[in-house]
This record gives structure tokens, C-alpha cells and sequence, in this order.
């Protein structure tokens, strides 16, 4: 299967999502049935899949996983939740170094 953007169409999402939460970033795709919210923040990337007929399969994990963020499952840093018809992934992002901090640091060692 393939992963089709349809973000458009889920434009109340997309700002609901956008307003009230920390995402800076909202994608949503279609993976056959299965409906594919992405989701990217200052500290982290969140990615949900859900389908109101069936249990996500691990496949359609592994693929979307590797499509959206090149990562397998079993990364450790991935945290992985799974519900009836839900499967919820989080992986943290490192916060990068301020160059300000960097700069503070070099001059004071003078």
C-alpha cells in the first residue's frame, strides 16, 4: 500500500490540532483504511495510526514508520502504544544547542 497525503481534507484536524497542542507540524494520510496522523514538535515526533474496522497490523507500522521518519519498531527510543484499532508512536527529539550558550561559553574562557 501506499501512503497518500490528504491533509486538505482534514483541514479542522489540522488546525485543532495546530491551536491546542505543541505540533508545529500536521500531516494526515491515508494508508488504504488505515488513517495516518503525523504530527512534529519542538521535542517530539508523534505519529498515530487508526482504523475503526480492524487492529493495525505490524506491517503497516514497520511501512509507515520507514515512509515518514525512517525508523524500524524496535528503535529503542521509540515509544510505542497500542490500543484496539490504535497504535500511537512517540519518539523523542533532542532539543539542539543554543549557538548563543555556545558563544557565551568561548568568550568567557578568554
Amino acid at each position: 500500500m501506499k501512503l497518500v497525503n490528504v491533509t486538505n481534507s482534514y483541514a479542522t484536524l489540522v488546525s485543532k490540532q495546530l491551536e491546542n497542542t505543541d505540533a508545529r507540524f500536521v500531516s494526515v494520510y491515508s494508508y488504504g483504511k488505515t488513517l495516518v496522523v503525523h504530527s512534529t514538535a519542538d521535542t517530539h515526533i508523534d505519529i498515530i495510526l487508526i482504523n475503526k474496522s480492524r487492529d493495525i497490523k505490524e506491517f503497516e507500522v514497520a511501512e509507515v514508520l520507514q515512509e515518514l521518519i525512517q525508523r524500524q519498531p524496535n528503535d529503542p527510543e521509540l515509544q510505542v502504544l497500542r490500543t484496539p484499532g490504535v497504535v500511537e508512536m512517540t519518539l523523542p527529539v533532542p532539543l539542539p544547542k543554543k549557538e548563543t550558550e555556545d558563544k557565551d561559553i568561548e568568550t568567557t574562557k578568554d
